[in-house]
């Protein structure tokens, strides 16, 4: 009878026990190249466990599964967790959504998490956290910025290295792209991605630069550069072998990034500041030059004005010179010969002024004065241009009598008509009649011409507008042909080719899925698509092709290789035409 009652007594004591089944996440706000650990935690035995989509996340591991029980004090505790490693796919809050277990009957679900994902942050390696092998594997994108503390208009570099031992790299793509707020900024070419000996913190390695960037401060105080980050795929060594010795290599994907970086802009000095400065930050010469100084009435002079040097070219405006009101002056024409390097700007801006002569005479234009900021000396310097005089040989001369006319171009009274003619040519006007003529005939019969045209065209309408299969084919491959025309251009040029293709993949995703550049993950492109009734070979064979043109930019690839990607674009895109409904 005993034991019935301690029987009844634990039956009695499950049956009051509260089930619990919650959600726990390593951290709520995390980089987007860090990793999530997301547990799902329940104290009883519940079946038909559904894990939520993780929308915004790349599953990484998971699920792994613990089941712990226990008995204390003639009590037992039971838990079952279900665990999953994520990696964010995007920046923003993302919210991760109900699981479900069942249990007695009774459906038990979790509450949501929300979570939110930063900028890519710099990691310190774990040395828990290695791959196995030698223990001397490196991977970190560094960002090597040439000064941290310029002055205003000051030309900085940011050189964007990958450093990496004992990892192979079978290719990348970029996941964060850099933002320069408050900075003029201009991309260096990288022509080709070479890979050097280098040594990281000690360490000797191995680097390729990716990145160049020049950039001009256009604001004091404290700027941020934001992070540039980066999805590798990565070969990693195991402490395992294969049946002939061979360590085994296992392929996966890792999130780098450069992390964010401050500089503090210094304001150009005050102290002995010109009133001519404009901005103008570098080192520099100035000139003034008319292509002529002596001309007659009726004709125009050229008067350059230039300046020619290092610094930042593109970002003052030249003096404006001063001229007599007897010389018209026209609106300059400016052009640029600049040329940007990792030092920085270099070449010549130019205003070209167009000058014509009112009356005749001698004018000067006065001097100008330019001034700009050397950093080598830490000062201002001014250049200020000799006087220019103007010799007019003939042509009206100013009223002498009055010299308040002189300031309104006042024309003496007998030169008032010198240059309208005074002789006129007439030219009889011969009379024909229009009825009888070869044009009144011509247009008579030019609509019973024109009937037979009309016919044939209507019935070739007709006949093209009825092949619905055949119009379906032809709009879809004019589509394609238009969304990809400016990576055909390109075929010869293998860099431009792959980016033109690149745009022009997701130019088709935005105007088919009214999409943005920021929600275009391949998860979230996958779902979309098949979600419009696209054949899922057809998707796979899309994201395959968009993934590729990043690393077939800097991939050895031949004329050959270059066409079939393009002849495979045409047809992916004319078949997602076709499908996407």
């Amino acid at each position: 009878m005993k034991r019935y009652l301690i029987l009844l007594l634990f039956t009695f004591q499950g049956l009051l026990a509260q089930v619990q089944f919650e959600a726990r996440v390593s951290k709520n706000t995390l980089g987007l190249n860090e990793r999530l650990r997301v547990d799902f935690i329940m104290n009883v035995d519940g079946d038909n466990f559904d894990q939520p989509s993780f929308d915004g996340f790349k599953l990484v591991a998971g699920p792994s599964q613990q089941i712990s029980q226990s008995w204390v004090n003639g009590r037992s505790s039971f838990q079952k967790i279900y665990s999953y490693i994520l990696q964010p796919a995007q920046k923003g809050s993302v919210i991760i959504k109900q699981a479900a277990i069942e249990y007695n009957g009774q459906i038990y679900k979790t509450n949501p998490i929300k979570v939110t994902v930063t900028n890519a942050v710099a990691q310190e390696r774990d040395p828990n956290d290695r791959p196995q092998g030698s223990g001397n594997e490196l991977l970190q994108l560094v960002a090597e910025v040439s000064k941290t503390n310029p002055y205003l208009n000051e030309p900085i570099t940011v050189v964007y290295k990958l450093y990496f031992n004992g990892i192979g790299v079978t290719g990348f793509k970029e996941v964060a792209k850099p933002k320069y707020n408050d900075f003029w900024n201009q991309n260096i070419e990288v022509k080709q991605l070479a890979i050097e000996e280098g040594n990281f913190q000690g360490q000797r390695c191995y680097y390729v630069v990716l990145k160049k960037t020049i950039l001009y401060p256009q604001k004091s105080g404290k700027l941020t550069i934001e992070p540039f980050s980066l999805d590798i795929g990565v070969q990693l060594p195991t402490n395992r072998r294969d049946m002939f010795g061979q360590m085994i290599i296992t392929e996966d994907n890792k999130i780098v990034s450069a992390g964010a970086r401050t500089i503090n802009v210094k304001p150009l000095p005050e102290t002995g500041k010109p009133e001519s400065f404009t901005g103008a930050v570098g080192k520099f010469n100035f000139t003034v030059t008319p292509t002529k100084t002596t001309l007659k009435s009726g004709e125009s002079l050229d008067l350059m004005v230039s300046a020619t040097g290092n610094g930042n070219m593109k970002l003052f405006t030249l003096p404006k010179p001063v001229v007599p009101n007897a010389l018209e002056m026209y609106d300059p024409v400016h052009d640029e010969n600049v040329s940007t390097a990792l030092s920085g700007m270099s070449g010549k801006i130019s205003d070209k002024y167009t000058i014509v002569p009112q009356y005749k005479g001698k004018y000067a234009i006065k001097p100008m004065t330019f001034s700009y900021f050397d950093l080598s000396s830490g000062s201002y310097r001014t250049i200020t241009t000799k006087e220019i005089m103007i010799d007019v040989l003939d042509g009206p001369t100013l009223a002498e009598a009055n010299p308040s006319t002189a300031s309104k171009n006042v024309i003496a009274e007998k030169e008032q008509f010198k240059y309208n003619k005074t002789k006129t040519i007439l030219v009889p006007i011969a009379k024909n009649d229009f009825y009888g003529s070869n044009l009144y005939y011509t247009l008579l019969f030019l609509p019973f011409a024109i009937i037979p045209i009309i016919i044939l065209a209507k019935k070739r309408k007709e006949a093209i507008d009825g092949d619905v299969t055949g119009n379906r084919i032809r709009m879809n491959n004019k589509l394609a042909k238009k969304y990809l025309s400016q990576a055909k251009k390109q075929l010869n040029n293998k860099e431009a080719f792959y980016i033109a293709l690149e745009k022009a993949m997701h130019n088709f995703l935005k105007a088919k899925l009214h999409i943005e550049t920021s929600e275009m993950s391949k998860a979230n492109i996958q779902e979309l698509l098949l979600s419009r009734n696209a054949n899922p070979e057809a998707v796979q064979d899309f994201i395959n092709l968009t993934e590729n043109c990043e690393f077939a930019r800097y991939a050895p690839a031949s004329s050959a290789s270059i066409q079939q990607d393009y002849d495979k674009a045409v047809l992916i895109i004319s078949a997602l035409e076709k499908q996407i409904v």
